[in-house]
């Protein structure tokens, strides 16, 4: 039983670690799209950036703090990070957007394991 609290416990802190970097890489992607306007800076791709920085801000927080209602911040988080990524993908020649597109994948993917985890528990 220990164990499976060690390893869950190292789960969290993986997915709390991808939720940071994740929401890191969003803020300095939105600058990234500001600079270099056009496309880039369409409202609904920038509103989503923000949209993802500050959930993954809020999983974080929520996992850090051991709340019960982490699973939900983390199915949320899941989401707006997969559509994230998806926005970032329509940019393929931008060595930045894809760097945030691989950053949201994995704090996606943490989240969904982190939210379905607590689900099965």
């Amino acid at each position: 039983m220990e164990m499976e609290h060690e390893m869950t416990s190292a789960d969290m802190q993986q997915c709390i670690q991808n939720c940071r970097d994740c929401q890191r890489i969003c803020m300095q992607t939105l600058t990234h799209c500001f600079a270099r306007g056009g496309e880039m800076a369409e409202a609904t791709h920038l509103r989503l950036l923000m949209d993802c920085a500050e959930m993954c801000q809020t999983s974080a927080n929520f996992m850090l703090r051991v709340s019960d209602l982490h699973p939900y911040t983390c199915a949320v988080c899941a989401q707006v990070s997969e559509h994230c990524k998806q926005s970032c993908e329509r940019f393929g020649q931008s060595d930045q957007l894809q760097l945030c597109a691989d950053a949201c994948q994995r704090c996606a993917d943490s989240c969904h394991y982190m939210a379905q985890a607590a689900v099965a528990a």
